[in-house]
């Protein structure tokens, strides 16, 4: 072999390449992959970040409601208490049980177990876009008077800052996780449905 206007190998012209030897069809990479398969892939890898980022803001509850829990806990850490972060309602509780099933979302990726995402996905739904919803509504009168009133009068305030848009800032971020991890969960089972049927076809 040889550069195309170089010297040849002895004993060859350069146009014997079909008796060479080549890669099993097998072992050989087909470009571009196939469509089915490479969306698969990409749906899993994006319901993994949401699946993070809803355990991201699962954190920051837990970090939220730390002086409730010592104060359960009968444990006084004043630099905490001086905070005086507001008690936690139903809704938050009830949410942060609900970001328990990420990890089972997560076996369910891992696995690619459609039942375990099948039950995932109704999870999420309950437990996690529901409270949210009845968040925004718990906080939607409060929001509204600090947007529409110059001097809003009378709204619960964190640190100076209004409560309603603190959680409001929240609730946007949570309902993006929430909106994303239903579609890209509900194009998984649909697809991984696809492929069973396509299996016991043949």
């Amino acid at each position: 072999m040889a550069s195309r206007d170089g010297p040849m190998v002895a004993g060859t012209d350069g146009t014997d390449f079909v008796h060479r030897e080549t890669v099993a069809t097998h072992y050989q990479i087909r470009w571009p992959p196939s469509r089915k398969l490479s969306e698969v892939a990409l749906n899993k890898g994006r319901l993994r970040k949401c699946v993070f980022a809803h355990l991201l803001l699962a954190l920051l509850m837990v970090v939220k409601m730390v002086p409730h829990i010592l104060d359960r806990l009968d444990i006084f850490v004043l630099e905490i208490e001086e905070l005086e972060v507001p008690e936690p309602l139903v809704w938050e509780y009830v949410w942060l049980g609900g970001s328990l099933a990420s990890f089972l979302g997560l076996t369910a990726i891992r696995k690619n177990r459609i039942l375990l995402l099948q039950v995932y996905f109704m999870l999420i739904n309950l437990f996690s876009t529901v409270p949210v919803l009845l968040a925004s509504m718990i906080y939607f009168s409060d929001f509204y008077e600090y947007c529409t009133e110059d001097e809003p009068q009378d709204l619960p305030l964190w640190q100076g800052y209004p409560l309603a848009v603190l959680w409001y800032s929240f609730i946007l971020m949570a309902m993006q996780v929430h909106i994303f991890t239903l579609i890209f969960a509900w194009k998984l089972i649909i697809a991984w449905k696809n492929s069973m049927v396509t299996k016991k076809a043949q």
